[in-house]
């Protein structure tokens, strides 16, 4: 049986990201056409017969500079949409940031669930797969959508970039929360296994209602060790900093912070001016568009082409 043949579309604003991905792929982005209107609309077309083709269409999906999470999910929603009216025989949406995915529960009185309606939109204009990296709740994600998931994890990026650094040099792996513990264990597993060394764990406790943020307790021993507090997003970077402070109080030798996206919306800037960071490392998948200056230069950015395009790769060759 013949596979069918492979486009990967990248949208406005996900471009530069595509093209790596592509790279990696060693293909060319697939033609198309996208145009604003006057009014705030905008449409996006294929420039390119993709009847009977296995399209992928990558966009990412944080506000941006001039557009918003909503802009970018109804640009991804209505491409998609037009793909599968064109002829496609299959489309899969790479969301490496997947917007309004932290709402993926009810913890107040009629409270949405965003992550499922998200979902709905989805299926609703025919995407049959769909790809995304270090999501917030891996179990409420692959419950809500009811197509295909591929969800790529973070932790062998993190583990590779902190191995060279460590050496032998104690290290241990904090969650600023609880509900992130999962996430930093295969943070903490990733890394030991690469470094053929034990690897410490710790977590900080985080209660938020009506926006406030409580909690004192930290459990582990990060004393004369080096500290890595991981977490899926880094956005004012308030839990960053409680989780660094309670490092340092804790006897930290040094500290540092990975997080997969990085929003780096307002007050963002005091992660990197507190001087409790060695470091501060991120994916690829949002540029750091709000960073200016000192911060952004003490930045480390993560190549995270090369795991979207294994798991473009994967997903094709899987049919």
């Amino acid at each position: 049986m013949t596979r069918a043949p492979l486009s990967l579309f990248g949208l406005h604003g996900s471009r530069p990201l595509a093209e790596q991905v592509a790279a990696r792929l060693e293909i060319a982005l697939a033609a198309h056409e996208e145009r604003d209107f006057e009014d705030g609309e905008h449409k996006a077309r294929p420039l390119q017969d993709v009847r009977g083709h296995d399209a992928f269409v990558l966009h990412t999906l944080h506000g941006g500079e001039g557009d918003s999470a909503n802009d970018r999910l109804c640009r991804l929603l209505f491409f998609c949409g037009a793909l599968r009216d064109a002829g496609a025989a299959r489309v899969t949406a790479v969301a490496p940031y997947l917007c309004y995915a932290r709402k993926d529960r009810r913890t107040k009185t009629n409270d949405p669930v965003t992550t499922r309606y998200v979902a709905a939109m989805f299926e609703a204009v025919g995407i049959g797969q769909v790809i995304t990296l270090e999501v917030h709740n891996l179990a409420a994600f692959e419950n809500a959508f009811r197509c295909p998931s591929l969800h790529v994890p973070a932790a062998p990026l993190f583990a590779a970039h902190f191995a060279p650094l460590l050496r032998r040099v104690p290290a241990v792996v904090v969650s600023p929360d609880t509900g992130g513990a999962k996430r930093a264990e295969q943070v903490r597993e990733a890394l030991e296994s690469l470094r053929g060394a034990p690897v410490g764990a710790a977590f900080m406790e985080k209660h938020r209602s009506g926006g406030v943020v409580t909690g004192t307790l930290f459990a582990g021993d990060v004393r004369g060790r080096v500290a890595i507090i991981v977490d899926d997003l880094i956005s004012t970077g308030g839990t960053l900093l409680r989780a660094a402070r309670a490092c340092r109080e804790a006897g930290a030798a040094e500290i540092h912070a990975a997080a997969a996206h990085g929003l780096f919306t307002g007050g963002a800037e005091d992660l990197f001016a507190a001087g409790l960071f060695e470091s501060v490392v991120v994916s690829s998948t949002v540029p750091p568009f709000r960073l200016a200056g000192a911060a952004r230069a003490r930045l480390t950015i993560l190549d995270a082409a090369e795991p979207l395009a294994r798991a473009i790769a994967a997903c094709h060759d899987a049919g």
